[in-house]
């Protein structure tokens, strides 16, 4: 006969556990209702570590206080998006009213078959499908008065959006440092610079990705402008701003700019469009074999499969923000479990010389 056991559980571990998964449960859906938020707080991050390095800068040179160094850096960048704005929006502003009403024009031509692209009707007929698709939609006053109540929300929301992260980003660049400090304060003695270290090389790490990810997308866009302004490409300016744009999303935002450049383009003739797609082939190679390598050589080292993984990960998760994220928090992932190996390398040579 087999001996029965009996596992009796104290009413106490009952609860605990319940009482657990409702904290988590609880956490989750909290985390859920206030996603928005945390995105806002994610993008200030970023842009926190972008600027922290500028700012450690000023204190290096002798503007020692926190808050002085802090707000000449966040006056400047202001500034200079101030004037930036003043040059571009209105150009944008008036390449986008016209491509709206060429809008039309170009619609007809695929309808008719005519231009660089008239065979997506002849040959595939895409006009008749999208017809088709559209027409299964629901229409009429109430779908527009949601319309109209959808655009309106959306422009509060960015705005409201826009106005928050300004001030969470100055808020996150004054007083990063003390946060940090305090949550190293709690720690012990003994694990405390072990910790510092690492927390520094993820700074570093983080800080240096989201700088070079500006940085090249900056050039990016500027490089396209200049191709496009030269071949006489409408929307020019435009154009630009969507490449620096997408080209901050990793892999997958060069291509989607480039597509649709190379798309415009070739309405406006086929030669401008055969020329841009070269340029963007050749700036591409340029951008993952010389421009990366020099702003992320020596911050984020990763490999292209790691990247890869990373990003797809990510973008399942949060969708482009994950993406963007990817790449700093493998790379602080990377950057604890290296330290986590050379510390038990350290223990155990320690363990075999002492024995």
């Amino acid at each position: 006969m087999r001996e029965e056991r009996v596992i009796r559980v104290a009413p106490r571990t009952v609860l605990m556990i319940v009482g657990l998964l409702l904290g988590v449960a609880l956490a989750l859906w909290i985390v859920w209702i206030s996603r928005q938020v945390i995105t806002w707080v994610l993008i200030s991050l970023f842009l926190a570590l972008a600027l922290d390095p500028a700012v450690q800068a000023l204190q290096r040179r002798g503007l020692g206080a926190r808050l002085a160094a802090a707000a000449t850096v966040y006056v400047a960048v202001l500034l200079a998006l101030g004037v930036l704005a003043a040059l571009f929006v209105p150009v944008m502003a008036s390449q986008l009213s016209d491509l709206g009403k060429a809008a039309p024009g170009y619609v007809e031509d695929l309808t008719h078959g005519r231009g660089p692209l008239g065979f997506l009707e002849t040959k595939y007929h895409v006009v008749e499908r999208l017809r088709e698709a559209s027409s299964q939609g629901g229409g009429g006053l109430v779908s527009s008065a949601g319309t109209a109540l959808a655009v309106t929300r959306g422009i509060v929301t960015a705005v409201v959006a826009i106005v928050t992260i300004a001030f969470m980003t100055f808020f996150m660049l004054l007083e990063g440092p003390t946060w940090s400090a305090r949550i190293f304060a709690l720690m012990p003695d003994d694990v405390r610079p072990r910790w510092e270290a690492v927390a520094g090389q993820i700074h570093r790490t983080v800080g240096g990705y989201v700088t070079g990810n500006l940085l090249i997308s900056v050039i990016a866009g500027t490089a396209a402008t200049i191709v496009l302004l030269i071949l006489g490409v409408p929307f020019a300016v435009a154009l630009g701003v969507l490449v620096a744009v997408l080209d901050l999303i990793p892999l997958a935002g060069a291509t989607l700019a480039a597509i649709i450049v190379t798309v415009v383009a070739f309405l406006d003739s086929t030669t401008a469009g055969i020329i841009v797609a070269v340029f963007f082939i050749v700036y591409q190679q340029l951008e993952n074999h010389l421009l990366q390598p020099v702003v992320y050589g020596r911050t984020v080292q990763l490999s292209p499969l790691v990247v890869l993984i990373s990003i797809l990960i990510g973008a399942e998760v949060a969708g482009i923000l994950g993406a963007l994220g990817a790449i700093p928090i493998a790379g602080a992932f990377q950057v604890i479990i290296v330290d986590a190996l050379a510390h038990r390398r350290a223990r155990a040579k320690k363990q075999v010389m002492a024995a």
